[in-house]
């Protein structure tokens, strides 16, 4: 078993600053990338099935407002439920356990589906698949935060994570096209799924055997002083909910595309795949940017992000497309710039709470949001617009009083 402590521990230059040397560098580097590409396999396995999950819940007889419910109450439990799994690891130092069961729980999920026959028997397994992701999140990233210092800061430790993690999740979807043009049934898409869903957990496995202990990649960091989590932390959170309500899931998107008969049936997936791809791009280039400038690169990418919604709402095939582009930046926004933000704002000791905490309170809004963007959609199309983009450039004049507060943070 590898020994992570003596090889990574950083020595001190002479104005006292952590120095690594360049063999704990690389072991960091490479933790990344091995989380990285175990990601890569759960986004393949988690968002292949996402990718069809609104046409599928259409074509077993759902409404839109149940899809936005369904949708939202699994987001709502794999956000919130991360206020539990994150203080549980910060209690116990579990890191390890917890990560590997949220896994096993969310791989089991997915190739379920392919056994489902009604809406309700989806919607359970739907949502016990984000109550993995859930679980496994806080620990998963706060052991990914302790590499961050060594490859060139949180952004880009994030954003490498996240590339590989979306890259997985447009190959997902382009797989399930691939079954779904071949005349294959949504089961026996769901089914294939259980290949990929192997391969994560024995990387998983892997990982845990190779760096038993990820903490010991970063040097001991300093107490913050004051409040547990500072002022700034529930400032940023704010802004942040805000961004949630109003980003709209693609199961919702894609049921608008299968109702409106804007984007065939085979493509819907195929867009999917676009959106993954521009994320994963999007949180490599604009992570690196982020520890170069901070806040107003969230600023202006959150600004873009809520041109989503006309696009895909009122496109044909090449706006629609677009829009999915768009989409699937903000996510790639959502997924690893917002996060990464966090890490620097409160103590070490308390990092895997804060996750926790931020996305129980993202969760709640992302789920808020989805609810009323269902109803809405059911009611009004414009109306489902103008809240999407209201509700994410609201967002803009919270991020900017953040940047404000952070400027003294370490990148």
């Amino acid at each position: 078993m590898m020994q992570v402590r003596d090889e990574a521990a950083p020595t001190l230059d002479a104005a006292g600053t952590p120095s690594f040397d360049a063999r704990g560098r690389r072991m960091a580097l490479r933790f990344v990338l091995l989380v990285g590409i175990l990601s890569f396999f759960a986004d393949f396995t988690y968002e292949g099935s996402r990718s069809i999950l609104g046409p599928y819940l259409l074509a077993l007889g759902a409404s839109a407002t149940i899809v936005g419910i369904v949708t939202g109450f699994g987001e709502l439990l794999g956000y919130g439920l991360r206020l539990v799994s994150g203080r549980w690891a910060d209690a116990t130092g579990r890191f390890w356990p917890i990560t590997i069961l949220g896994y096993v729980v969310q791989m089991a999920a997915v190739p379920a589906l392919a056994r489902t026959q009604t809406w309700q028997q989806a919607a359970v397994l739907i949502i016990l698949e984000r109550v993995g992701k859930a679980i496994r999140n806080p620990p998963r990233d706060v052991m990914l935060s302790h590499a961050a210092k060594q490859v060139g800061g949180y952004g880009i430790a994030f954003g490498i994570h996240e590339a590989l993690d979306q890259f997985g999740a447009m190959f997902g979807p382009l797989l399930v096209a691939f079954v779904l043009a071949r005349q294959g049934s949504f089961h026996e898409a769901f089914a294939v799924l259980a290949v990929p869903a192997l391969i994560n957990l024995a990387f998983v496995a892997t990982a845990r055997l190779l760096y038993p202990r990820p903490q010991d990649l970063e040097a001991k960091q300093p107490e913050m002083s004051g409040e547990r989590l500072p002022k700034v932390f529930w400032l940023y959170l704010a802004g942040a909910a805000l961004v949630a309500a109003g980003f709209a899931d693609y199961p919702l998107v894609a049921y608008h595309f299968g109702k409106t008969h804007s984007v065939p049936g085979e493509w819907v997936a195929v867009f999917y795949a676009v959106a993954m791809a521009v994320s994963g791009t999007s949180s490599l280039v604009f992570g690196r940017l982020y520890d170069r400038f901070g806040f107003p690169v969230l600023v202006a990418l959150t600004f873009a992000a809520a041109a989503f919604a006309p696009l895909v709402f009122l496109g044909g095939f090449w706006t629609a497309l677009a829009g999915s582009a768009i989409w699937g930046m903000g996510m790639g926004v959502h997924e690893s710039i917002i996060p990464a933000a966090v890490a620097p704002m409160v103590p070490a000791q308390h990092r895997a709470s804060a996750f926790g905490i931020f996305t129980a309170g993202y969760g709640v809004f992302w789920f808020l949001g989805s609810v009323a963007i269902g109803a809405l959609y059911d009611v009004s199309l414009s109306a489902t617009i103008a809240f999407c983009v209201i509700a994410q450039l609201a967002a803009i004049p919270v991020f900017l009083a953040v940047g404000r507060q952070t400027t003294h943070l370490p990148p």
